[in-house]
């Protein structure tokens, strides 16, 4: 994190650029998302020209898109097991040399349809994997206080190059061919991988080895359905994405049908958008500190409801880019306020791979949401498809009565280092179990309605941090007495369970002991549950020695 010495005041949208690090990676980001962008403008040219089949043209996006939602979960594990540095500049290198083989094949004239659209996939799969380590890396190079402006500026960096990044795109296809644009795509990477190079981030390793690929995927999304804030904002998001996606899946028919017009005005209308977006960032900040995270939420939903029902009514090319301009700034607003949400929820641990499942929800309604809205506009029309989508988008606030939007202190998910180590009188590795804990409290009768539901509070903090099988049970010959019970499945399971604690855990367990009458900790029995390597064959095998212990850490 950020060092504590940071001045609080949040400075305004543009102020974590006074951090060289972040200052550096932002600049650099914005050329890689310029490449990026010119990359799918030649790769599309060059599709036309190999081939003229319209599915092949169009599976060029689905070629470069497609990665971002399948590799996005195990892109954040890796994030979360391993330095965020390397994993980011491993992704952006597997990009450039894939970018760059694809700028030899083309200029060669060795390309072929199957092969541009597995280059494409591949590059995709290497922006996947850098993605989630650059997002959850950012509140290491800027302070909590800064931390939503600079995710708008991420936000704004992307827009910006999607503003003008497919014209200049077109201009360079037009000049020098597709392997022009490719050879852009690649050197655009380099400046990006450059900046994190130069990163000197303080890596705080774990005392623990990382946890296997599967067993990371699978904590991480426990961690998202046990952790309410993180449950809300990704279903949230996928709401928005379903019923928003829209102004962006029927602008070609908006442009053809409702306007009359040509690919020009197609293209006037995304520029519109790609604006709107870039204005709707500047006011990340201004508007969470202002009005705050929900009701800034609500009202964007109602904002871009209107502006689609606008869009749906217009047939003035000005009043039509007008309507999408608020809807694009709206959408990026409302995307940049989820994004903050994710990163302050979301504990040191599992933040790439929270911030991976938000990716992925979002993306996923865009992806449901524009299949929804286009088979509308064939069944009904393009009019009544954008009058339907506003209705839905308006409606969302109704939702948010339901699930509110978490507010979140960054105190809160700070990690929290336990001092108590478990007494160990056995040989253990990080495979033994499964183990079962148990703790006892005395609790006066009278208040047992209260701790059962504090213990209710606890159950959630067990469950998200790793923990199977929880039950509270009540002693019926002796009813002050209570026994918590879970389960890890290994010893090593344990141990990065405990490390996961956070400042917020470590209140809810400390209300939950306020009930015990016993003095000092409860006490804890740690088993090891069908212990079959712990015992001898025959009474003539020795023990294991004492000093093959493997326990690591607290």
């Amino acid at each position: 994190m950020a060092s504590a010495g940071h001045d609080r005041s949040s400075g305004g949208t543009f102020a974590p650029l006074r951090e060289p690090v972040f200052r550096r990676i932002w600049s650099a980001s914005l050329l890689s998302n310029f490449g990026q962008l010119i990359l799918g403008v030649g790769a599309a040219w060059e599709m036309t020209r190999l081939t003229p089949s319209p599915g092949m043209v169009a599976l060029v996006q689905t070629a470069l898109m497609l990665p971002l939602m399948l590799v996005a979960l195990p892109a954040g594990a890796l994030a979360d097991m391993f330095d965020r540095r390397r994993i980011a500049m491993v992704g952006l290198a597997f990009s450039m040399i894939c970018a760059t083989i694809l700028t030899l094949l083309a200029w060669s004239g060795h390309s072929s349809p199957w092969m541009l659209l597995a280059f494409c996939s591949l590059i995709g799969a290497g922006v996947a994997l850098y993605s989630p380590a650059w997002q959850s890396s950012i509140s290491e190079q800027v302070g909590g206080h800064h931390l939503p402006a600079a995710i708008a500026l991420g936000t704004i960096s992307y827009n910006v190059a999607r503003s003008f990044g497919p014209a200049i795109g077109g201009v360079i296809v037009l000049a020098a061919g597709a392997h022009a644009a490719f050879a852009v795509n690649a050197i655009g990477y380099l400046p990006l991988f450059i900046a994190f190079f130069l990163w000197q981030r303080r890596h705080i390793s774990s005392r623990l080895p990382p946890e296997q690929i599967h067993r990371a995927i699978v904590s991480g999304a426990r961690y998202a359905l046990h952790a309410a804030p993180i449950r809300t904002v990704l279903v949230r998001a996928f709401l928005f994405g379903l019923a928003g996606a829209s102004s962006s899946a029927l602008a070609p028919l908006i442009a053809k049908h409702l306007l009359g017009g040509d690919a020009s005005t197609f293209g006037l209308l995304l520029g519109a958008g790609g604006l709107g977006a870039v204005g709707g960032a500047l006011l990340v900040a201004p508007c969470r500190e202002r009005l705050g995270t929900h009701r800034t939420v609500t009202l964007l939903a109602l904002l871009s409801g209107a502006a689609l029902a606008l869009a749906g009514f217009s047939r003035s090319v000005p009043l039509t880019c007008f309507a999408l301009f608020i809807a694009g700034g709206a959408n990026i607003l409302t995307i940049a306020l989820f994004n903050v949400a994710v990163q302050l929820s979301a504990p040191r641990w599992v933040t790439a791979r929270a911030l991976s499942l938000f990716s992925s929800a979002l993306t996923g309604g865009i992806a449901i949401g524009a299949a929804l809205w286009g088979w509308v506009a064939g069944q009904l029309s393009v009019d009544g498809a954008l009058y339907l989508s506003g209705l839905a988008l308006a409606a969302l606030p109704v939702i948010g009565l339901l699930l509110p939007l978490p507010d979140t202190k960054e105190s809160d998910v700070e990690p929290f280092l336990l001092s108590n180590e478990p007494e160990v009188g056995m040989a253990l590795t990080g495979r033994s179990g499964p183990i079962i804990i148990e703790i006892d409290y005395e609790v006066d009768p009278a208040r047992a309605r209260d701790f059962y539901s504090a213990m209710l509070q606890v159950q959630r903090t067990r469950l998200r941090n790793g923990g199977f099988n929880w039950s509270i049970s009540r002693d019926i010959a002796d009813p002050a007495r209570w026994t918590e019970r879970y389960q890890c499945p290994t010893w090593g399971d344990y141990l990065h369970m405990r490390e996961r604690f956070t400042q917020a855990d470590k209140d809810i367990q400390l209300y939950a002991r306020s009930f015990d009458q016993k003095a000092g900790d409860p006490r804890v029995r740690r088993r090891l549950e069908r212990p079959f390597g712990s015992v001898r064959w025959r009474p003539d095998t020795p023990d294991p020695q004492q000093g093959m212990i493997n326990y690591i850490g607290p």
